[in-house]
């Protein structure tokens, strides 16, 4: 700490205060105010909402892309879910072969059952493959007519 104080006196006395002894005075003008045009208020609006909407717009982005999907090779998945509150869920997770169900709220986790043999068979994905199947299938037909 001493030697911290050494430096900065040093420092101060150096660069500081030779700056205050140069004997330069500035000599009092006139006060000078100067006036801001709509058009520098039109220019601050405008960059304004352009921030914004970046802001919404990376935003909405995120927001539709959804939750990040896990590796195909996770050790832990969530099989499904439903909202049972404004931030309490109960979720059904896979790790290895034991399926558990969960409940989750803020700063707290329980495990509410596990069950002895899996209930549900990666059915998200085969709901997923029916969805992407329909979707195409109704492309395909609306090309068509």
């Amino acid at each position: 700490m001493k030697h911290y104080l050494h430096w900065s006196l040093w420092l101060w006395l150096g660069i500081v205060c030779p700056a205050f002894s140069k004997g330069v005075t500035a000599q009092p003008g006139p006060l000078v105010t100067e006036t801001v045009s709509a058009g520098q208020y039109l220019q601050m609006g405008l960059g304004l909402l352009l921030v914004l909407g970046v802001i919404f717009g990376l935003a909405w982005l995120v927001r539709r892309m959804g939750q990040f999907t896990a590796p195909a090779n996770a050790q832990v998945k969530v099989l499904g879910g439903v909202s049972v509150g404004q931030r309490e869920r109960v979720l059904i997770i896979q790790i290895a072969d034991a399926q558990l169900v969960i409940g989750v709220a803020p700063g707290r986790v329980n495990t509410l059952h596990v069950f002895d043999k899996p209930v549900l068979m990666n059915e998200a994905k085969s709901v997923a493959g029916s969805f992407a199947a329909r979707l195409q299938s109704a492309l395909k037909g609306q090309t068509k007519s």
